[in-house]
């Protein structure tokens, strides 16, 4: 069932434009919440900011952005003043460039957004921008200011439509080089290869929504369903001694081949 969009603007490339609605490609409206509560009287706990030094509550009018130069020394930004270096459009996704589908790595993808025509009007435009896309392998490279910050997103074909991927700002993705350049690079032993290969064949399936499902939310709920009925905490369950990793050094065909006959046995 589709979600009522949350963001409604234009897509523009060039002289083209055509209005779309946006809305989140996932959800955590099925995620367990919990309140912070006072044990002592079962009331929630509220939480106010607090002038550090005053100790006194502080109103919401009086609340104001502080970039750090020293300690205890701040520069203060009004909202206005965050407001007027942000793009002059807030509601126009002005695609400027394109690049190669495949050129963007998988660690740059932030959050997915379904991008849509907002109306039968502008369809047309809207097709032809995304059909373009996918026959040239090309994905859209544009800004957009999402929750008061700037962004920039990716725009993707997908189907009859678009996926729109905020993409993480420059600095926020460290250089993998520095956590794997002491990696053995040697080919591993070729007889090595073919247990492990057989061993990932005994185990390919094909993909389902399932196997990214939160056994920790379902015995949650069933804790939850437990505690309304008035039921006592069921006790913690022990952990196997085999649920660990042991310390010491397994010869590794060794550990494949014991791999390998207990997923026969098991099938």
């Amino acid at each position: 069932m589709a979600t009522r969009p949350y963001w409604k603007g234009y897509l523009k490339l060039s002289l083209v434009n055509c209005p779309v609605t946006m809305s989140p490609a996932t959800s955590e409206a099925e995620k367990l919440r919990f309140h912070t509560m006072n044990a002592a009287t079962g009331n929630r706990v509220v939480s106010r900011y607090i002038d550090s030094v005053t100790g006194k509550p502080v109103r919401d009018e009086d609340e104001v952005r502080g970039y750090a130069r020293g300690e205890d020394d701040y520069v203060l930004l009004e909202d206005d003043e965050l407001d007027s270096v942000a793009l002059e459009s807030t509601r126009t996704i002005d695609v400027d460039m394109f690049v190669p589908s495949d050129s963007i790595g998988w660690i740059w993808y932030d959050a997915p957004h379904y991008l849509a025509p907002a109306d039968r009007v502008g369809e047309e435009a809207f097709s032809v921008i995304r059909a373009a896309m996918d026959e040239t392998g090309t994905v859209g490279i544009a800004r957009l200011v999402l929750a008061r910050r700037e962004r920039a997103v990716m725009l993707e074909p997908r189907g009859k439509g678009i996926v729109l991927w905020t993409l993480r700002f420059g600095d926020e993705v460290r250089e993998e080089s520095a956590y794997f350049e002491k990696v053995d690079t040697d080919k591993p032993d070729k007889k090595v290869m073919v247990l492990i290969k057989k061993l990932i064949e005994e185990r390919t399936k094909p993909w389902a929504p399932e196997m990214a499902s939160d056994p920790v939310q379902d015995r949650l709920l069933d804790l939850i369903a437990a505690k309304k009925k008035g039921r006592k905490r069921a006790p913690k369950a022990k952990a196997s001694p085999d649920a660990a990793p042991k310390d010491n050094v397994v010869n590794i065909m060794d550990a494949l081949k014991r791999s390998l006959a207990a997923e026969k046995k098991g099938k």
